[in-house]
């Protein structure tokens, strides 16, 4: 899942990123409207984190431009602002959540998610196919019950082909997903990323496999016997 955070504090914006990152979330970032706008204007996000305190200008002047265009992402407004007119005005704006500053990152987290759920953006949080078994939740893999170590990336990567079991996930999808705008990748990454991910499957002995469609993308399903 990719996230977009608005927040012009680096500090905070800093330790936000890390643990939305720690909990598998693809995040970029701007400290000011301007570069929210120009953000969303370049990528698709499935959750939105705003500042409303910005300093070119009121955070709820981007919601509002974004409500007016039509869309539907869930906006999680971050503030300080602690003043009930405050959090009734960001929700009669548009805004699906609303959390005061300061916070723990568990509930961040777990604010996240239950609007990706309620939006429809997130499917069930453990995810089977075949002897294969993913907890979104706890961010682990297992075959046969068995634990598959995995690193940040390759699970990330299994997340998003099992959410498109039996579909083709392009080069491109893959890439968005994982990474972050300010990430410099190698042209290669996902083509290293899938092999490495595919052996793990293989040395496990699990009955799904990663397909490459040349030119296309990649496919996660069950061996056929």
């Amino acid at each position: 899942m990719r996230v977009l955070l608005v927040e012009d504090n680096e500090r905070l914006a800093g330790l936000v990123r890390t643990g939305l990152d720690k909990a598998g979330f693809a995040v970029d970032g701007g400290g000011t409207a301007a570069e929210g706008r120009d953000a969303l204007a370049a990528a698709t996000y499935d959750v939105l984190i705003l500042d409303l305190g910005l300093p070119d200008e009121d955070g709820m002047v981007l919601l509002r431009e974004l409500r007016a265009r039509g869309s539907t992402m869930p906006v999680l407004i971050l503030t300080a602002r602690d003043g009930t007119g405050d959090r009734v005005k960001g929700l009669n704006e548009g805004a699906d959540d609303y959390l005061l500053k300061p916070f723990a990152m568990e509930e961040l987290v777990a604010r996240v998610r239950a609007l990706l759920r309620r939006s429809g953006r997130a499917l069930e949080a453990v995810l089977t196919l075949g002897n294969l078994q993913f907890n979104s939740a706890f961010r682990e893999a297992r075959v046969s019950g068995r634990p598959l170590p995995l690193t940040r990336r390759e699970l990330d990567a299994l997340e998003l082909l099992f959410r498109r079991a039996g579909r083709v996930v392009s080069k491109a999808a893959l890439e968005e997903a994982i990474y972050p705008f300010d990430k410099e990748i190698a042209s290669n990454a996902i083509e290293v990323l899938m092999h490495r991910l595919r052996k793990r499957l293989q040395t496990a002995e699990a009955d799904v496999g990663i397909h490459t469609m040349r030119g296309i993308g990649y496919i996660l399903a069950e061996k056929t016997p």
